[in-house]
């Protein structure tokens, strides 16, 4: 009779062993769920400098009569700085075009240095915090008198480890150099003087 008994419910064992296979699941998910985080912060922060970019380039080519483009070019090629961002908003320009035009190039600095700064969305309405820039934005306009081609770039602090870009905008500003992320666009404006 006693070998007839069958065996009734889970074991204690059975359970643990449940209860393992569970935790490594969930663990794994939980890192899957902070890298997907880390890739739309990215994400996000690419399309913002993008934007900037975009931004400068068209404000660049819009001043562009009477060589005051040249106002524009505030940045060394080689040292990466100075930029805009980071509360630098001390441009001014008197070698390039008219005195208007030189005003309109500065006051475009002055507000692409503010959009680097956040200024584009804050946080408690206005008067409140900036937080609608990357981290660290910072950006920089280089003139090549021998090609004759300016470049926009916008640099920003990333989150995660990648190449160095061989771009200098902002260089040596975030501490490792693997986590400068910095977009750029050469263009070169038509002499229509």
């Amino acid at each position: 009779m006693s070998k007839l008994i069958s065996q009734r419910g889970v074991s204690l064992m059975e359970v643990l062993i449940s209860l393992v296979v569970i935790a490594v699941g969930l663990l794994g998910m939980a890192g899957l769920q902070l890298r997907a985080q880390h890739a739309e912060l990215e994400a996000l922060q690419r399309s913002q400098a993008l934007i900037l970019l975009d931004d400068m380039v068209g404000r660049v080519q819009t001043n562009r009569r009477s060589s005051t483009a040249r106002c524009y070019a505030i940045t060394d090629a080689t040292a990466g700085a100075p930029f805009a961002g980071a509360g630098s908003s001390a441009f001014s320009c008197t070698a390039y075009g008219t005195t208007s035009t030189q005003a309109a190039a500065v006051a475009d600095l002055n507000q692409w240095d503010a959009l680097l700064d956040g200024a584009g969305e804050m946080l408690g309405g206005a008067g409140g915090t900036a937080v609608g820039a990357m981290t660290g934005a910072r950006g920089c306009i280089t003139y090549d008198s021998g090609t004759d081609l300016y470049r926009v770039s916008v640099a920003w602090q990333g989150t995660t480890d990648t190449a160095v870009p061989d771009d200098t905008c902002a260089m040596g500003e975030y501490g490792d150099e693997t986590k400068r992320r910095v977009v750029s666009r050469t263009f070169r404006i038509p002499d229509l003087d």
